[in-house]
């Protein structure tokens, strides 16, 4: 069997409960062998609401799922039947591809998107909302009260470089990007 990856469309925001409508369809059609996976592709990125650091899923492709199939399947009857349920899945749309055929991901593709997932399982990408240049106010540490302007973001390492006046004269000072919040 050669398994292939694919995009198809689904309707945006429900892509979570698509897949797994379309994964009990597939395993009530005893239909495993041909679509083993059906994947919503996503990263875990690390955001403040309301002064409170939380970790949510941020979709790569909102209103796509990928699936793992053997379209290219020596027997067409099967094939035929896997479309078809696909199909019955509510906000389940069509394939990405010509004419209705669907295109297959390259091996490139897949990788880089299944790497980026489980990369940001282990490590969450940091969101900091913030732009070179922003005025932000810090609100903690031995500099709290202090206004000033974005001057470096790093969101690897979850910081910002912040450049405030301290007795007339610049000065960047280095701080997690929880503890600065825009004006």
């Amino acid at each position: 069997m050669a398994y292939k990856w694919y995009f198809i469309r689904c309707q945006s925001g429900r892509e979570k409960r698509i897949r797994e409508n379309a994964e009990q369809r597939i395993k009530v059609a005893g239909l495993q062998d041909v679509i083993p996976q059906v994947v919503v592709p996503f990263e875990l990125v690390t955001d403040m609401k309301g002064g409170k650091k939380r970790t949510v899923e941020n979709k790569l492709y909102p209103g796509y799922l990928m699936i793992q199939a053997d379209l290219d399947d020596y027997e067409p009857a099967r094939v035929a039947k896997s479309r078809q349920v696909l199909r019955s899945v509510d906000g389940l749309r069509d394939f990405l591809g010509s004419r209705g055929e669907p295109t297959p991901i390259t091996e490139e593709e897949v990788q880089s998107i299944l790497s980026r997932m489980t990369d940001s399982e282990t490590r969450p990408q940091v969101s900091i909302g913030l732009n070179k240049g922003d005025m932000v106010k810090i609100n903690s540490g031995p500099f709290d009260g202090f206004d000033g302007a974005i001057e470096e973001i790093h969101p690897d390492k979850g910081t910002v470089r912040v450049v405030v006046t301290i007795f007339g004269r610049p000065t960047p000072v280095d701080l997690k990007y929880w503890e600065v919040e825009a004006v």
